[in-house]
């Protein structure tokens, strides 16, 4: 073979390189337009799974926060049939039928968002209550759980 030949075939070879060299870099750049398409619908996905769980938990807690609060208000409403009517146990008997039925009311009508914004304003109102009632929570807690 001859050096011409030589340097021809060896032209040759180094183009068929670069050729494939740019197809690879080609084939990398749709294989990642691929992937990246992909990594975007599973995340749309992903957000709108989470989104579908997060309203449909939203929309549970509503119901049994309506549900309790629906309780609330026929306890209330026992105590008050069913204890004193006069005298001292009977106005504290009306007191606690008229907590429990208020309190049934708040829960049926209000939402968690609406009572988390209630108990941060307590809270900002009441910080050294509220702070106690914390630290009393978590000894009860840490009692319990010791045990």
């Amino acid at each position: 073979m001859s050096t011409t030949t030589a340097k021809r075939e060896q032209d040759r070879a180094t183009e068929a390189a670069g050729t494939a060299v740019d197809k690879a870099r080609e084939a990398a750049g749709h294989a990642g337009e691929a992937i990246s398409g992909a990594a975007s619908a599973v995340g749309q996905k992903v957000g709108e799974v989470a989104s579908s769980v997060g309203h449909r938990a939203s929309e549970v807690a509503s119901s049994v926060t309506s549900s309790v609060g629906c309780g609330m208000q026929s306890l209330g409403e026992t105590v008050r049939e069913k204890g004193p009517e006069s005298g001292m146990l009977g106005r504290a008997t009306e007191k606690v039928a008229g907590c429990l039925e208020e309190s049934g009311k708040y829960l049926e009508q209000k939402n968690f968002s609406e009572m988390a914004e209630d108990v941060t304003n307590l809270i900002r109102r009441n910080p050294l209550p509220a702070l106690m009632v914390g630290v009393g929570i978590g000894f009860l807690l840490a009692k319990a759980l010791r045990s």
